[in-house]
């Protein structure tokens, strides 16, 4: 399953949709919409802000697809296939770059490297090991429906959205979910370090597992081993969105919950990270 974020208020929140394959079709036809896949829930509210978007940079969106040899005749849904849709940019291939190694990573099977670009030789690997596979399910097929939107754009800052959905044969699929920040003035993806002052980490932690703990109902002092978190210790991913109204954190399924619960975001509003943010930012716009 996935779902449409609804960018449109004080904080990004999810609501299930559809299924991945199903937005791939929604995104050209829908763009208007801000909707965008977002993590398995039961959260069945979203708040609505909205969201002025000026496109800075020009783009066009492609689709790139890739059938197994096997599929003949076959529509998609019954056969093995790598579907990919993504912006392309204008005269930015760093952009474009990492755009296409971010698609590629979200089930990256042989490599991890930041210089991994070619959607072509993913695809190849792909569908090279579902007809070399003996061990799960050979004669079901396998998929990788994947998409990049633009989110928003301004003068200094661009920002993506990355879903996928994967199946390898295993007993069941995966949900990939992702961000890019793009520094307009610096052509570069904007880190975590690059927006909080130096000595941010304790402190953000401790507010972002405040609002973790809220969301969970749990107490200041419950503990957090029934989580997938490494001796009961929260900590910050860097899977972040820069919104209007703060800073978004998404954990993937197994991050921090299981397979079952899915994704679990934490939105963080500037007013609570004031302190912590370095001045002179693409987020200084941002700040009231």
């Amino acid at each position: 399953m996935a779902e449409c974020i609804v960018i449109e208020g004080a904080a990004i929140k999810v609501m299930i949709r559809a299924r991945i394959a199903v937005y791939c079709l929604m995104i050209f036809g829908i763009v208007s919409c801000k909707q965008f896949p977002g993590k398995i829930s039961n959260r069945t509210q979203a708040q609505k802000v909205k969201v002025k978007t000026e496109d800075t940079l020009k783009y066009s969106y492609t689709h790139f697809k890739q059938r197994a040899k096997d599929c003949g005749d076959k529509p998609d849904s019954e056969c093995t296939v790598v579907n990919i849709k993504y912006p392309v940019f204008t005269n930015q291939k760093v952009l474009n770059d990492s755009i296409k190694n971010k698609l590629i990573t979200l089930f990256w099977r042989h490599s991890n490297n930041t210089a991994d670009t070619s959607l072509k030789k993913y695809a190849d690997d792909f569908i090279r090991d579902y007809e070399q596979d003996t061990i799960r399910d050979p004669d079901g097929p396998w998929k990788i429906e994947s998409t990049a939107k633009v989110l928003l754009q301004d003068s200094s800052l661009v920002t993506l959205y990355f879903a996928g959905e994967s199946y390898d044969g295993a007993a069941h699929g995966h949900d990939g979910f992702s961000f890019i920040n793009w520094d307009v003035g610096k052509s570069r993806i904007i880190t975590i370090n690059d927006i909080f002052v130096d000595t941010y980490g304790k402190r953000l932690t401790k507010i972002a597992e405040k609002i973790f703990r809220k969301q969970g109902n749990l107490s200041d002092t419950a503990s957090l081993n029934d989580y997938l978190i490494k001796d009961g210790i929260f900590v910050l991913n860097h899977n972040f969105l820069i919104t209007k109204s703060g800073i978004t954190f998404l954990y993937n399924e197994y991050e921090i919950k299981p397979y079952t619960e899915g994704t679990t975001e934490i939105d963080i509003p500037y007013s609570q990270i004031k302190s912590l943010l370095r001045p002179n930012t693409v987020v200084a716009q941002y700040i009231k």
